[in-house]
């Protein structure tokens, strides 16, 4: 609380109300004299805020007037001389702290001086001014000779060494909250509680230090403070330092720390022995406990003196308990032992609290002995509206501010509760070490004189004040009690018997000075919101705000953000660290702030996060976890997790079997995955529920920090496990359920193959439709060899019969199933064991391998069943074998041993039962049994065989690596091959060293000791309990001698000591070699030998026993390692990056095979890299395949990369083995060994859209544009080329300066004999082709010509067989390899008519349809206006000649489209709400004639010829449905039976569902229909992909419409999905969500290559959006994003868009044609497209000028529009052949016939264009004339002519017909 102003003497000018007495001392007139200055304090001046000190009258008479006087006879004070001269002394010092500020000190309240501050008092002024009485302040007011200054508790006034009285509020790990009077908090660490509890943490601390990291706890986990301590409990603290801390990032102001110690020695300073007298309280800790109670440490000077709490002393709820030892308790002294030196007390606060007259402190040797904790009757002195004073015992002074008097519980003035005079209880709560007299702090409010916590009452019931009001709880109609002045105000909050404080600062986010009772917004009575922002229950009063930035602030601490929440923040801060992951930091509050891990920033992996999140950004998160003691949040920004609408998980105990909800993988492993929720909920989904389907890896398919749906499929609360799945409940539907729960587990059944995986295999069993799993362990009870080869036998559909159930899990629809006869049999005889409750003590049961644990062995039975066969329960024999000779899912038989039912465990023995075999001769655990035929006679008993012995031995066997001998027949022992020879030259035969020995053979030994026959360790010679020990013995001749010889031992070596070394194992990337039987190293492959060669194969030069020349390089005798080398001496040296140099040829060991490179692995510190260029001189043989791991290899060192630490290697022969090697591909190290056209050869390193990057060397890349690819057109040039495929080119450019190299792939450039492609000038009549069908027709086929640029022609249906043809698509289909002759060649049209009857290839047998591939491949075209009966070749790359014979496509009128990215003539897709996206929308809009001669009956009747020939969907239709067609799902399922491939009965199935009202039945036959439907099928699905987009943008959201539109676009053309979405957006009036697509699909180079795309966002924007503005921006984005030879036909259809759209300009689309026809006068399909818009547009004089610009003619206009027509007439006139000029004037001629009224102008119009037509006819024939002549007189010119000629015939033909 706030602290009071302190009290200071009244001055000579304030004012005392008459007849009342100031201070409890009688009033009296001031006379004026000489030493009235020396005894009246300083005159007081106005204070720094502006207001005049203000008078305090008092109430009623001090009760020290009502005692005995000092000076019974005359004397107007009761003061003496001495206390007069404090109180000068003390105005003095305040006048001349006053004096020394310099400005307004801002309000705090918590300083001590503020008041003091407020109230400056400057010296005397000479002349007196006179004094203005003021309204008197009650809350200012102070006695003039009051020497008790009234104060309450304040952060200013806690210093070091105050004594405070305080309630434990919160309990950590590491400190205590203790909460202090007027509203102050301070901590207690761990290490201030008691001096016992120091003493413990320091033992743990010291034992962690010994143990060095084992798994000792942490001395937090053993020493728990929640045990000992409890919340509300009073303690007296003492407090050890102050301060501030300061915020994290500054932005905040400090908050203030009390730090404090309840130790007995900190809380009882002061004390003596004599000061302990009864009902005085006492802090003590448990110095240890006892039967009878605890002994107490009371932290005196005198350590002999003990407390002692009786057990009946200790309170209700509180129990001796070992856990107390450090406690610290505030007890109340009973009384003293008779020798005084053990105090008598009690811990029962309810005892304590009782305060009767007898309870209470009433007498004390000193005033040290009264401290905080200590109830006392208190005289009052002074009553004051700001609290009270009065005295203890008489002597000692105590003071009670406001808060601490009641008032704040009855909410009364405290003169109405209080009178000067009253004695009342009080209970002592702080001292004031900075008070010039002893003083101390009491409070007299109920609950802290009975040491209770006050409980809240709502609705007549008790409970704690912070559960009928939390923290942050916001009260709508808080009303304002009392007005506390400058202080605050108190509120009720709606709980009886609690108030609610609001400090002034804290009432409104305005500055306010002063609070009014009657007056303001704030008066009593008035109401207000308020919030609750904590709670004291020291003071028993809430602490609100009623500003608007709290009340609006969405979390005040972490305890009010909840687990699941989204909430909104601000980014604060990204953080990236050296690695490269990122993490943002997320405001949500002041204070708050929450981590977002990079996991969690999107549902993607974001490369440049730093991009994405700027701070100040505001974003939406969902609070993933929240750990409020720590003052953490983690939080997540995944779109799938923040807009989740399925129910949250956040504990283990609120979730139920079969609730979806969405969570976030953190890790895979082979088995499965763990999926983490919100909180601390995880989750472990096994592989087996990852889908429907078999999953072998689970990474190819799920990746840590995907967000997937899952579905909880069970869940164990107590022990925090939940079991999940993603499988669809759908597809495992009710009658599968009831089957699955049918099915007994033991039982036979038969199924059929469905799916294969590398270790399992799915099955369909028969009679249900459930689907089970059979592990390759159990196909048989043999090897796993044997499973293995079985496994590679089966086959999809292969049946099985009689499998067992071998077990089931029905929550999660598993079933398992095995084949091994073992099983199969006992299931059959009913003996196999499939429940608990079958087991008994001795049956045999039949199982398989589960788990083996160095303990013992796992065995699995039936139903899940697992017992544990302890290792000694195994027999001998497999005791002595690796992992017991057992593996995983090997069949066993064990016996039960024993079953506990309680804990539903048994035990199993594979022991053999009955009475255990007599133990063999020299067996036994003894080793003092007789000798058995010694091989040396001097020995007799075990005892000769003595360690140094030298004595006879025969050889037994002879291993690779020892020599078994026998000294007895009882009596085994062995040579070790390092024992048996004395120096390298000894050995014969290095590979096999010992095999010069032969078994019989008798040989001379020399004991060594004795080795342990079960594990190989070497004993001793004493250790005798071995069950087989096997004597080591040595056969060297220097070991036959009497001396002493010691083995050698690890200790010996000595780095750089050579040893003769012996082969023992070769595992890994080591050879282990062995120097003495005890000694063993290992060596690293790459110094194994200096001869690369032989590492090769090493089992053949290095076998096991092989002898080595070794030498140590690394000895650690702790760790027992030892690394040894085989190296020369010159190649020891250790490889280091400093120690290579360019050329070296050094051995490496691959340890890594990269798809594009190599990495070998040098030495320990260094690795190297070889790309495919380094790895052969002959790139055909560059197989990164034919290497393998751990292969070492000869490397040479290429370059040396010292800043990045890289060294390139080459394993090329020529550079590794020998320079004279033939080389093919040369090595290109650097862009200078290349010159222009130089051939070279290399790998493509990337497939760019500008082309081709190929790796010519390590650093070297050249680059191949598109146009170098290739010398034809390749429309997919992309297809035939792959990353890492070899291309040979020539180098065509080199810039040394940027690094660039250029190269080209056409054969052109390469071949010195290049054969051009086939034009269309080189086809000649009667020539012999072959070539690709490109189209089928129903009038024939269209054949494109092999190695031809784009050469096609068409083979008529007539030509095609000899006989009649009737369906042309059953003979021929596109792609199919032909033998065509050319039959007729029209020059003038560019067409070739082809034949393929048989009988023009009487001489040459045609090839089949299975030919191989050849030709040219080519863009799909249609040839839409192609007449029955009429054959044409058209070549792509010419100019169109004919008038109107190419496909143009305009709009038709009233109808809007766009065009489809598809090729026309592609099958028709879905037409959804008439949006047509199979191109021909604007291709059945263009009304142009066929051409010259057409009419529009002619273009009807090819119109209505198309229709016929589109493809419809056919559907079998059953004659079991009645006429209307199916009715019911039934229906559909009989129809799909004989039609799974039909898209369209799928979709009415789907539709079907919808209007029944099952979406998600709707859903389910869409993801059927997917599965069903085959691969080749592709527009079958896809139709299927559009009816579910249909059915999630109908019903479904956004999110589900982007997740079928991302499976979609994998399985289709992504194009043509993202189209036919945009349909449904814009039938179902989505034009945003269209109008985005459209934009995604343009970002990037995604559909930007498409001109479909683009003219369809044009004819969007432009009819849809109404944006003409946009859509004609798009014309200059396409045409650069698209090739220039896209650009005439893309500006065309923009320029038919203004005229065709009725928001676009026509003036606009003239403006386009015109620059068009500029560009290319003699295209005259520009010329018909723009006379159809202009006939369409029907304004005559634009219409007339147009034809007389197209023939050359003079326009005949009057008109205003025919005058600003006139400048466009002579524009760039075409040059017309006859028949094209025909056609026009007969459409004009039409035109004005169609126009011409009955008058005499119309008529004139029609017979002017008649004589034109007839002018234009006569002189194309005087110019035919002329040619003719010309061609005369060039004689010989006419053949080089060609086509020219042909087509002046041509046209001199058509001028005759016309």
């Amino acid at each position: 609380m706030p602290p009071q102003k302190r009290p200071r003497p009244l001055t000579k000018n304030e004012n005392v109300a008459p007849g009342r007495p100031a201070g409890g001392r009688p009033a009296k007139k001031v006379k004026a004299s000489h030493d009235a200055p020396r005894s009246r304090a300083p005159e007081a001046r106005p204070q720094t805020n502006g207001k005049a000190s203000e008078n305090v009258e008092l109430n009623g008479p001090s009760l020290l007037s009502k005692e005995e006087s000092a000076f019974p006879r005359g004397g107007a004070s009761v003061l003496t001389p001495l206390e007069h001269k404090q109180i000068k002394i003390e105005a003095t010092r305040d006048v001349l702290f006053e004096q020394a500020g310099t400005g307004t000190k801002a309000y705090d309240p918590d300083d001590d001086t503020a008041d003091e501050a407020a109230e400056a008092v400057p010296t005397r002024d000479k002349k007196r001014k006179p004094t203005v009485k003021k309204k008197p302040d009650v809350f200012k007011s102070e006695a003039a000779e009051d020497l008790v200054r009234i104060e309450g508790l304040g952060f200013k006034r806690v210093i070091p060494g105050s004594i405070i009285l305080g309630q434990i509020s919160q309990i950590n790990r590491y400190d205590m909250a203790l909460t202090l009077p007027n509203n102050l908090t301070g901590y207690i660490p761990i290490t201030a509680i008691s001096d016992q509890l120091t003493a413990q943490i320091e033992s743990l601390a010291s034992a962690m230090d010994r143990d060095d990291g084992s798994e000792a706890s942490s001395p937090q986990e053993d020493v728990s403070l929640k045990d000992i301590f409890a919340i509300g409990q009073y303690l007296r603290a003492c407090v050890t330092a102050t301060g501030a801390e300061s915020s994290n990032n500054g932005q905040t102001k400090g908050k203030r720390r009390i730090e404090l110690s309840i130790s007995p020695r900190h809380a009882n300073g002061g004390l003596t022995k004599s000061d302990l007298v009864t009902h005085s309280m006492i802090q003590a800790s448990v110095a240890s406990v006892e039967d009878h109670g605890l002994i107490m440490d009371l932290g005196l000077a005198d350590d002999s003196v003990k407390g002692f709490v009786p057990s009946s002393e200790l309170g209700a709820e509180a129990k001796l308990d070992e856990r107390l030892l450090g406690a610290v308790l505030l007890c109340l002294v009973t009384g003293r032992s008779s020798n005084g030196k053990t105090i008598k007390l009690s811990a029962d606060m309810q005892k304590a609290g009782d305060v009767r007259k007898s309870r209470l402190l009433t007498k004390a040797p000193t005033v040290d002995a009264i401290l905080p904790g200590s109830a006392v009757e208190i005289l009052l002195a002074t009553v004051t509206p700001m609290g009270v004073s009065g005295k203890v015992m008489g002597m000692l002074d105590v003071t009670a501010d406001v808060f601490h008097c009641g008032v704040t519980v009855e909410g009364r003035q405290i003169q109405e509760m209080l009178k000067p005079g009253q004695k009342v209880k009080g209970r002592v709560i702080c001292t004031f070490p900075t008070a010039e007299s002893k003083k101390l702090g009491v409070s007299l409010l109920d609950h802290i004189l009975s040491l209770i916590s006050i409980a809240a009452v709502t609705e007549g019931k008790e409970s704690d004040p912070l559960s009928a009001l939390p923290l942050s709880t916001i009260v709508e109609d808080a009303t304002v009690a009392k007005i506390l002045g400058s202080t605050g105000l108190l509120l009720q909050l709606g709980v009886k018997g609690l108030l609610g404080f609001v400090h002034i600062s804290a009432v409104s986010d305005k500055r306010i000075d002063t609070l009014f009772e009657a007056t303001g917004s704030f008066k009593i009575g008035s109401k207000h919101r308020a919030r609750i922002t904590g709670y004291n229950s020291v003071d028993g009063l809430y602490i609100a705000s009623m500003q608007d930035h709290i009340l609006k602030q969405p979390f005040l601490r972490f305890e009010d953000v909840a687990v699941g929440e989204v909430v909104q923040g601000t980014v604060e801060k990204l953080i990236i660290n050296e690695g490269g992951n990122a993490c943002v930091l997320v405001n949500l509050a002041d204070g708050i702030t929450g981590l977002v891990s990079e996991m969690h920033l999107a549902d993607i992996k974001l490369s440049y996060p730093e991009k994405r999140f700027k701070e100040g950004m505001h974003i939406t998160a969902r609070v993933l976890s929240a750990n409020p003691e720590r003052r953490r949040l983690r939080l997540t920004l995944k779109k799938t997790l923040v807009n989740s609408d399925l129910p949250v998980i956040t504990s283990y105990e609120n979730i139920s079997s079969g609730v979806r909800s969405s969570g976030t993988i953190i890790n895979i492993i082979p088995s499965g995955a763990f999926v983490q929720f919100f909180g601390p909920v995880r989750a472990y989904l096994p592989i087996s529920e990852m889908s429907e389907s078999l999953i072998e890896d689970p990474t190819t398919h799920f990746r840590i920090g995907q967000t997937v749906n899952v579905r909880v499929v069970s869940v164990d609360p107590d022990a925090e496990k939940m079991l999940v799945s993603c499988k669809d409940p759908i597809v495992f539907g009710s009658d599968q359920q009831l089957a699955l729960h049918g099915l007994k587990v033991g039982s036979l059944v038969n199924g059929t193959v469905t799916e294969k995986a590398s270790n399992e295999v799915r099955l369909q069993l028969e009679g249900s439709q459930l689907s089970a799993i059979l592990h390759v362990g159990h196909l048989s009870d043999g090897s796993d060899r044997r499973n293995e080869r079985a496994m590679k036998e089966i086959r999809i559909g292969q049946s099985f019969r009689d499998l067992v159930v071998w077990d089931k899990k029905e929550a999660r629809g598993l079933i398992v199933l095995t084949n091994k006869p073992t099983l199969r049999s006992a299931a059959a005889s009913g003996q196999l064991v499939t429940t608990f409750t079958n087991l008994e003590k001795g049956m045999v049961v039949h199982g398989t391998v589960k788990n083996i644990i160095p303990t013992g062995v796992f065995i699995q039975l039936g139903g899940g069943l697992t017992g544990l066969v302890l290792k000694r329960h195994l027999t001998d024999e497999a005791m002595g074998l690796p992992v017991f000779g057992l593996r995983p899912f090997q069949s066993v038989s064990a016996t039960v041993q024993s079953v506990d039912h309680d804990q539903q465990r048994f035990f199993l023995t594979m022991r053999e039962s009955g009475p255990k075999e007599a133990k063999s001769a020299g067996t036994g655990d003894g080793l003092n049994l007789g000798i058995v035929n010694p091989v040396d006679p001097s020995v007799t008993s075990h005892d000769d065989l003595s360690v140094g012995r030298i004595t006879k031995g025969r050889i037994k066997s002879v291993k690779n690596t020892q020599i078994n001998v026998q000294l007895a027949d009882n009596v085994q022992a062995r040579v070790d091959v390092t024992e048996a020879f004395d120096s390298w030259d000894a050995i014969e035969d290095r590979k096999r060293p010992l095999h010069k020995f032969r078994a019989k053979d008798v040989i001379s030994v020399r004991i060594l000791g004795l080795r342990d026959a079960r594990n190989h360790r070497f004993l001793p010679i004493t250790h005798r309990a071995g069950k087989n020990p096997v004597f080591e013995l040595s056969a060297k001749p220097s070991t036959q001698t009497d001396r002493e010889y010691n083995a050698l031992t690890l200790d010996k070596v000595t780095v750089g000591s050579s040893w003769m070394a012996f082969v023992n194992n070769i595992k890994g990337d080591y050879v282990w070699a062995s120097l003495s039987p005890n000694v063993r190293g290992r060596i690293r492959l790459l110094e194994l030998s200096d001869d690369v060669s032989l590492l090769k194969d090493l089992e053949k030069h290095f076998p096991v026993g092989s002898a080595l020349r070794v030498c140590a390089t690394k000895v650690n005798v702790e760790e027992n390692r030892l690394d040894l080398s085989a190296l020369s001496v010159q190649s020891a040296p250790a490889i280091t990056f400093d120690s290579l140099s360019t050329g070296m040829v050094i051995p490496g060991r691959i340890t890594k095979i990269a798809e594009r490179y190599l990495l070998v692995q040098l030495s320990e510190s260094v690795a190297g890299t070889a790309g495919l260029t380094d790895l052969a001189d002959d790139y055909d043989q560059v197989n990164l395949f034919a290497f393998s791991k751990n292969e070492v290899v000869r490397v040479c060192i290429t370059a040396l990369d010292a800043a990045k630490g890289r060294v390139h290697l080459s394993l090329r022969p020529s550079k590794s083995l020998n320079s004279a090697l033939p080389v093919k591909d040369p090595e290109i190290r650097s862009i200078s060994q290349l010159k222009v056209n130089a051939i070279v050869r290399g790998f493509v390193r990337n497939v760019a859209e500008i082309g081709l990057f190929v790796s010519l060397g390590t650093n070297v890349t050249a680059c191949v544009k598109v146009s170098d690819l290739s010398d034809a057109y390749i429309e997919d040039w992309k297809a035939p080329f792959q990353v890492d495929q070899i291309v040979r080119g020539k180098i065509i450019a080199v810039d040394p300066l940027l690094n660039h190299v250029q190269m080209s792939l056409k054969e052109s450039v390469l071949a010195k004999h290049y054969v051009p492609p086939i034009t269309f000038n080189d086809l000649q009549v009667g020539q012999m082709i072959t070539g690709k069908v490109r189209k089928v027709e129903t009038f024939g086929v269209f054949i494109v010509a092999d190695n031809s640029t784009n050469v096609s022609g068409l083979c008529h249906r007539s030509e095609i067989a000899d006989q009649k043809v009737g369906d042309v698509s059953k003979l021929y289909q596109e792609g199919d390899v032909v033998k065509a002759k050319v039959l007729h060649i029209h020059p003038e049209k560019r067409r070739i008519s082809l034949g393929l009857k048989a009988s023009y290839f009487t001489d040459v047998q045609a090839e089949n349809d299975t030919a191989s591939d050849g030709g040219v491949q080519l863009e799909d075209r249609t040839i839409d206006d192609v007449e029955d009966g009429v054959n044409g070749v058209e070549r792509e790359d010419s100019d169109v000649e004919s008038a109107h014979e190419d496909d143009q496509e305009v709009y038709e009128d009233g109808k809007d489209g766009l065009v489809s990215g598809k090729a026309p003539g592609s099958e028709q897709g879905l037409q959804t709400s008439g949006f047509d996206w199979s191109a021909g929308t604007l291709d059945a809009g263009i009304e142009h004639d066929a051409g010259p001669g057409s009419d529009l009956d002619e273009r009807t009747t090819k119109a209505s010829k198309k229709r016929r020939r589109r493809a419809e969907i056919r559907v079998d239709r059953t004659g079991e449905l009645d006429a209307h067609g199916p009715q019911s799902a039934a229906d559909f399922e009989r129809l799909l039976l004989g039609e799974p491939e039909s898209s369209y009965l799928w979709l009415q199935y789907m539709a079907h569902q919808i209007q029944v009202g099952e979406v998600e039945q709707a859903r389910a036959v869409a993801e059927r229909a997917l599965r069903t439907i085959s691969m080749t099928e592709e527009s079958e699905k896809l139709n299927v992909w559009v009816g579910l987009l249909n059915l999630e943008n109908a019903y479904g959201t956004e999110d589900g419409v982007a997740a079928v539109l991302a499976r979609a676009c994998q399985s289709n053309e992504p194009q043509d999905v993202h189209e036919r979405l945009i349909s449904i957006y814009i039938a179902s009036g989505k034009l945003d969500a269209a109008d985005d697509l459209f934009q995604a699909g343009l970002r990037g180079r995604k559909f930007s290559q498409s001109p479909a795309f683009w003219l369809n966002y044009a004819t969007f924007l432009m009819t849809s959006r109404q944006a003409a503005d946009r859509a004609r921006a798009l014309l200059a984005r396409a045409t650069h994003a698209l090739p220039p030879h896209l650009h005439l036909d893309l500006t065309s259809k923009f320029a038919q868009l203004e005229f065709r759209s009725p928001h676009g300009d026509p003036e606009r689309g003239r403006t386009l044609f015109e620059g068009l026809l500029t560009t290319w006068p003699r295209r005259v399909d520009l010329w018909h497209i723009l006379l159809d818009m202009e006939l369409r547009r029907a304004e005559l004089d634009r219409v007339r000028a147009l034809f007389h610009r197209l023939l050359g003619a003079r326009p005949e206009m009057t008109t205003a529009a025919a005058a600003a027509a006139a400048p466009e007439a002579g524009r760039g006139t075409p040059k017309l052949k006859a028949r094209q000029a025909r056609w026009f004037f007969k459409r004009w001629l039409q035109f004005e016939e169609d126009h011409a009224a009955d008058d005499a102008d119309g008529r004139a119009r029609v017979e002017r264009v008649k004589r034109r037509a007839a002018v234009y006819v006569d002189e194309r024939k005087r110019d035919v004339a002329d040619a003719d002549a010309d061609d005369r007189r060039a004689v010989g010119i006419r053949a080089a002519a060609g086509a020219g000629a042909g087509a002046g015939d041509g046209d001199g033909n058509t001028e005759r017909d016309a």
